[in-house]
């Protein structure tokens, strides 16, 4: 799992390239979730995925805490997988 800094104020966008993984499957679907959930913590402004690569514009989060943001996908041949990142939200 990766660690990124976030400030509390900001709108960013993420993403993860899932290429190396699909070997030859292509994603059908993707959907993002964040942990935990709280008010004022980070939230999930939008998301897009294609092919090869999901990715999620994220904002918001309270100074301090950590987030699990989770990407899980529905692959063309049926599997499901899913990949996680974390953020602490930090004043920069």
């Amino acid at each position: 799992m990766s660690l990124y800094l976030k400030d509390a104020d900001s709108s960013i966008d993420h993403g993860i390239d899932w290429s190396a993984h699909l070997a030859g499957q292509t994603i059908l679907a993707s959907a993002w979730s964040v942990e935990p959930v709280e008010a004022g913590g980070l939230s999930v402004e939008a998301s897009a995925f294609e092919a090869a690569r999901a990715s999620v514009r994220v904002s918001g989060g309270l100074v301090g805490h950590l987030y699990r943001l989770t990407n899980r996908v529905t692959l063309s041949d049926g599997q499901v997988d899913e990949r996680s990142v974390t953020f602490r939200v930090e004043e920069r």
